[in-house]
C-alpha cells in the first residue's frame, strides 16, 4: 500500500506533466503568432495555466517517486488551493448565471435579448466601453453575422420570421423586434420613420461591421451564451474537483507514507 499510493500519484503526475507542455507551447505559440485582439487575449491565461501545470506536477512527481517530503508538502498546498479555488468558482458560477433568460416572441421561431434580464455582475462585464469594444472586435473575428447572412440568404420574410436563432444571432445580426423595419435580407432592412421605443433602433445599421454589434440586444445575446457556458462549465467542474480530492486524498497517503519512511 506504501508503494502503491507514492506510485500512483508519479504515474498521475507524470501525465499532468506531459499535458503542460502543449498548452505552454500553444500559449508561447499564440503570444508570437496572435493575428487579433481574440487571440491575443488568449495566450497569458494558456501560458499561465501551463506553467502551473508544470511545476506542480514536477513537484509531485519528485515528491512521490523520490519521496522528497517537502516539495510533496508544497504539491499538497497548491492541490489544496486549486480544489478551494475550484469549489469557490463553481459556487460562483451557479450564483451568476441564475438569472436571465430570452424573452419568447409571439409568431417568432427566435427569443429576443435584455441586459437587464441577467445578473449585475455579469452586466457590468460588458458595460464597460474597453472590454466591448475588444469582445465586439472577436464578434466581427468569428463571423457570427457573416455565416448568419449566407446561410439564411434565401429565406422570405415569413421563413425568416420562423427560424430558431441562437442568441447572438437575434441580438447581434438583425435589429430588434420593437422596430418594425422592414425585411430585405437577414442583415439587410429598411429603417422605418422614428421616434423609436427601443434605441437599439437608432444604433441599428446594414453595414457589415456595424449591424447591431453596438446593440443592448447584442450584449444580452453575449450574456446568454457566457451564462449556459458557464453553466456547462460548473457541472464539468463538479466531475473535476471530485478528482483532484481523489488525487489530493492519494497524495496525503503518499505525504503520510514518506514521514513514515523518514522515522526508520
Amino acid at each position: 500500500m506504501v508503494q502503491c499510493s507514492n506510485n500512483l500519484l508519479g504515474i498521475l503526475n507524470l501525465f499532468t506533466f506531459l499535458l503542460s507542455i502543449p498548452i505552454l507551447s500553444a500559449g508561447i505559440w499564440l503570444g508570437k503568432n496572435a493575428a487579433t485582439e481574440c487571440e491575443r487575449f488568449l495566450d497569458k491565461p494558456i501560458v499561465v495555466i501551463g506553467i502551473f501545470l508544470m511545476f506542480v506536477s514536477i513537484a509531485g512527481l519528485v515528491g512521490a517517486c523520490c519521496r522528497v517530503s517537502c516539495l510533496l508538502w508544497l504539491y499538497l498546498c497548491a492541490m489544496f488551493l486549486l480544489i478551494l479555488l475550484g469549489f469557490c468558482f463553481t459556487i460562483f458560477a451557479f450564483a451568476v448565471t441564475n438569472r436571465g433568460a430570452g424573452e419568447v416572441l409571439s409568431d417568432r421561431g427566435y427569443k429576443e435579448y435584455r441586459v437587464g434580464d441577467y445578473s449585475n455582475w455579469l452586466q457590468k462585464r460588458v458595460g464597460n466601453a474597453k472590454n466591448w469594444d475588444r469582445i465586439k472586435s472577436c464578434l466581427i473575428y468569428s463571423n457570427v453575422c457573416s455565416t448568419f447572412s449566407s446561410r439564411y440568404a434565401t429565406v422570405n420574410v415569413e421563413e425568416f420570421y420562423k427560424t430558431n436563432l441562437n442568441a447572438l444571432q437575434s441580438g447581434c445580426c438583425k435589429p430588434s423586434n420593437d422596430c418594425n423595419f422592414t425585411y430585405v435580407s437577414p442583415t439587410n432592412w429598411t429603417k422605418t420613420t422614428g421616434p423609436y421605443t427601443n434605441e437599439d433602433c437608432n444604433v441599428w445599421d446594414n453595414r457589415p461591421g456595424t449591424l447591431c454589434y453596438n446593440c443592448e440586444a447584442c450584449k444580452a445575446g453575449l450574456l446568454d451564451n457566457i451564462k449556459n457556458s458557464w453553466k456547462k462549465v460548473a457541472k464539468v467542474n463538479i466531475v473535476f474537483l471530485i478528482f483532484l480530492i481523489i488525487v489530493y486524498s492519494v497524495g496525503c497517503c503518499a505525504f503520510r507514507n514518506n514521514r513514515k519512511r523518514s522515522y526508520y
